[in-house]
């Protein structure tokens, strides 16, 4: 099968392209190689047997000659993380949702009738949480003031009382708490109406914090884990923002790949018009200071300090129930935490 991949030159798009050609798919790239991703401008991450094209996902005539002989999509293309300030919302909203509008109408008109589109934990805001006296519960925003002075766990609306986080599912209703979060679910809606409009099946992979080799460095658009990285590898101390309990499911790029692997191999299956959601995570729930304290430990560098600092945007706790993707798609991830942060630490970054 011919598979296009969008953003295939970037840090999952190049593991998933890896994948697919591992089990023996033709490949096509289609990569804008942004410069806050790619300050090189060429796309040296991209495998061996894979046919590159250097272009923009908003442009149409480029999409569309992209989609020439291509049977199924890998969307992986998108500006990521939570951005430095609101003035990125206009390039967030035309990387992110202009440009997945841009390819499906492509699709539409070529007859392409296979997504996978990469989503996002971010959709969630908060993850699960209970509260002892009222059940489950939403906590309300954030507070500056609460975060300010050290407040970090959201009470419960109700009572004010701690609530006990726990793990996501799919059926969680959206609620997203920054720019970015709002594309990455307007992404999956404009999917799920292409699906419906031309009788399209798309399966989104809600990828939580995924790290490995190959992640770029000293970017504000990185994720936590290529920040700790890229500070080691200066010599300094991972900076660990509010008091480091954050809890997060940190997920290795090569089981994310894997699972676009399988959701690929399972789209002929779906239904027309269908769309489906994926929790993509290791199952291992960890707090960001476990993450720093085990980068600083396989780099033999200093130790993690915790500052305090906090970002608005943020939310406490977000983990995964990934049993939907275990159960449907026969996906397990493959590498433990132990053993990823080591090679991630032993591992060059994107420069």
């Amino acid at each position: 099968m011919r598979i296009l991949v969008t953003g295939g030159a970037g840090f999952i798009g190049s593991a998933v392209v890896g994948e697919l050609l591992a089990g023996g798919h033709e490949v096509r790239v289609l990569d804008a190689l942004l410069p806050a991703v790619h300050p090189s401008g060429l796309p040296s991450a991209v495998p061996a047997g894979a046919e590159f094209r250097h272009a923009d996902v908003r442009d149409a005539a480029a999409v569309e000659a992209a989609l020439d002989g291509v049977s199924a999509v890998c969307h992986q293309a998108a500006m990521v993380g939570l951005g430095v300030d609101l003035d990125d919302a206009p390039a967030y909203a035309g990387c992110n949702d202009l440009g997945t509008a841009v390819l499906l109408a492509a699709m539409a008109r070529r007859g392409v009738r296979q997504l996978v589109l990469a989503g996002s934990m971010v959709v969630y805001g908060e993850g699960a949480y209970r509260c002892g006296a009222h059940g489950p519960v939403a906590p309300g925003p954030r507070r500056a003031a609460d975060l300010d002075a050290g407040r970090f766990e959201p009470p419960c609306p109700v009572c004010g009382e701690p609530l006990l986080p726990g793990l996501v599912t799919e059926d969680a209703p959206a609620d997203p708490r920054n720019v970015y979060a709002a594309t990455k679910l307007a992404q999956e809606h404009l999917a799920s109406a292409w699906a419906r409009a031309c009788g399209g099946r798309v399966l989104t992979l809600r990828y939580h914090n995924v790290y490995g080799p190959g992640m770029p460095r000293d970017t504000p658009y990185a994720g936590v884990a290529a920040l700790f990285r890229s500070a080691l590898a200066r010599g300094e101390a991972p900076r660990v923002f509010e008091d480091g309990g954050q809890r997060r499911d940190f997920v290795h790029v090569a089981d994310v790949a894997a699972a676009n692997a399988a959701a690929l191999a399972a789209l002929p299956g779906r239904p027309a018009g269908s769309t489906r959601a994926y929790n993509v995570g290791s199952g291992e729930v960890r707090t960001v200071g476990d993450l720093a304290a085990a980068l600083a430990a396989a780099c033999d560098g200093p130790a993690p300090v915790v500052t305090g600092e906090y970002r608005l945007g943020d939310v406490r706790h977000v983990t995964a129930d990934s049993g939907r993707l275990r159960a449907e798609l026969g996906w397990r991830p493959r590498v433990p935490f132990e053993t990823g942060t080591a090679e991630f630490a032993a591992a060059p970054q994107r420069t």
